[in-house]
C-alpha cells in the first residue's frame, strides 16, 4: 500500500503547490476496481462516512487523543493565524465543494475538488496535511493518500519516531477499509476481495 513519492509528486495536484515548503512525510495507494466514470473524492468521503471505522483504527486514534489528553499535545486549538487557509486562491475557495476551513474531527479541511483534497491539523507534536488524491486507472481508480509533517515544536521528531509502528498498522488498514467498501458499493458484493 506504500506508493512511490516520485509518482505521487507527478500527479497534476493543487496540494503540491501550496505545500511546497511542507516535507512529504509519507505516500500510500489502494487501486480501487470498476467504479464506472466520474468518481470523485466526495464519493469516498460518502463511502467513509457510512462505513464503521476499524477497530484498529479506533483503538489507535483513541490511545493517541487520550496520551494527548494526559499530556496536553492537543490543548491549544488550531488558530486561523496558524493555518495554510491564508495560501488559498480565490479560485480554491469557489472551486471548493466544502467551505475551506470546515472542521472535520480533528482537522480543518482547506479544500476538496472532484479529484483531490487537502485536510490540516496542528497541536504541540505536529503541523500535519492529508492529501487524498483521486485518479483513473485502467482497473478503475488509484486512490493517494499523501502526508506532509511540518516542525510545531521539539516533540515533532520524537512524536513521528514514536508513532511510526502505528503508522504502518493504522494506514493499510484504513485504505482497506476503503477499498472493501467501495467493492461493495461499486463492483457488488459477490467479488472476493483478495487483495485487501
Amino acid at each position: 500500500m506504500r506508493a512511490s513519492a516520485s509518482e505521487y509528486l507527478n500527479l497534476h495536484l493543487r496540494s503540491h503547490e501550496l505545500l511546497h515548503d511542507v516535507p512529504l512525510y509519507d505516500v500510500s495507494s489502494v487501486d480501487l476496481p470498476g467504479g464506472g466514470s466520474g468518481r470523485t473524492i466526495a464519493d469516498i468521503r460518502t463511502l467513509e462516512s457510512a462505513t464503521p471505522p476499524s477497530h484498529i483504527a479506533t483503538l489507535l486514534y483513541g490511545l493517541r487523543y487520550l496520551l494527548g489528553r494526559v499530556f496536553g499535545w492537543d490543548r491549544e486549538p488550531m488558530r486561523p493565524e496558524d493555518s495554510f487557509l491564508e495560501r488559498l486562491s480565490q479560485r480554491d475557495r469557489c472551486d471548493s465543494e466544502i467551505t475551506p476551513g470546515t472542521v472535520d474531527g480533528h482537522f480543518w479541511i482547506l479544500y476538496q475538488f472532484p479529484g483531490e483534497a487537502l485536510r490540516e491539523t496542528r497541536n504541540n507534536t505536529v503541523h500535519g496535511f492529508i492529501c487524498t488524491a483521486l485518479v483513473s486507472s485502467p482497473n478503475g481508480y488509484i486512490l493517494y493518500w499523501g502526508v506532509y509533517v511540518r516542525r510545531a515544536s521539539w516533540l515533532t521528531r520524537p512524536y513521528l519516531v514514536a508513532i511510526e509502528p502505528f503508522r504502518r498498522v493504522l494506514y493499510p488498514a484504513m485504505l482497506r477499509r476503503i477499498r472493501r467498501a467501495w467493492i461493495a458499493a461499486y463492483v457488488g458484493t459477490s467479488r472476493n476481495d483478495t487483495a485487501g
